[in-house]
């Protein structure tokens, strides 16, 4: 049976998930010191946003995170039940919930923000201001081209709960 041929391009999902586990390696002993799973230091990350002051439906949160609503729901059950965030219905629509950081997910975020902030000088130092500009024009330039068609079309995630992300 002959070889298939090569890929004459190489394999950009791979890389993007590699880049992201690399980031992700560092900054993890961080987010497990204060009970945190990636997925929902994500969800703290966009609530703890300002511009998020007001709470988030759960539908819009979820695509800012970049999870899935079942997802979701379950880990906004044990985020509220931990005092990380809390839930109420909306006003404009008794059947939406929206959701905002607490008091305590705001200060886990700002101790967080440290941490994190100091990764990416790290980063910066490494790769230098004007390549990791580049980095991120070009990711967003990347996330663009996706335009309209990610709103059409059903989120997946590829990314498995951690073991100990099920037991949470």
């Amino acid at each position: 049976m002959p070889r298939p041929a090569r890929f004459r391009h190489r394999n950009l999902p791979l890389l993007l998930l590699k880049a992201r586990e690399a980031l992700m390696e560092r900054r993890r002993p961080a987010l497990r010191s204060h009970g945190l799973s990636d997925q929902q230091w994500r969800v703290l990350r966009v609530l703890s946003d300002p511009a998020h002051a007001e709470g988030l439906d759960t539908g819009s949160l979820a695509r800012e995170a970049h999870l899935l609503s079942p997802s979701l729901t379950g880990m906004l059950a044990r985020m509220e039940r931990d005092g990380l965030v809390r839930r109420q219905r909306s006003e404009q629509d008794a059947r939406r919930s929206v959701v905002f950081a607490t008091e305590a997910g705001l200060a886990v975020a700002s101790a967080l923000r440290v941490a994190i902030e100091a990764q990416y000088e790290s980063l910066e130092a490494q790769l230098g201001q004007h390549k990791l500009e580049q980095l991120y024009a070009l990711l967003d330039d990347l996330i663009a081209l996706q335009g309209d068609e990610e709103e059409n079309e059903p989120m997946t995630d590829d990314l498995q709960p951690m073991p100990d992300e099920v037991a949470r």
